[in-house]
């Protein structure tokens, strides 16, 4: 993916850079997604005391990047594919 401003940790082909990024995409826009951010987006706007943190849908709370992203320690290997559907 060229242009990025950060190191990659995947080192993909060109086909198959530009197959994650459509995945990526479709994944994007599922209704739960869109849902979910427009949600986010939402009670930042509300909050503006929050402005760095993300917001947490499991617990209903703002957490750091740091641990909403790594699902408190747990890394995203335990939460399965349940909760997303294309």
């Amino acid at each position: 993916m060229k242009g990025t401003p950060f190191k990659l940790k995947q080192k993909l082909s060109p086909e198959a850079a530009k197959a994650k990024a459509a995945r990526d995409l479709a994944m994007a826009k599922t209704p739960y997604r869109r849902a979910a951010k427009a949600d986010s987006q939402m009670k930042h706007r509300n909050s503006p005391v929050n402005k760095n943190k993300d917001y947490d849908h499991k617990s209903g709370t703002f957490k750091s990047v740091k641990a909403n992203r790594g699902n408190d320690g747990q890394g995203t290997k335990k939460e399965g594919k349940s909760n997303y559907k294309i």
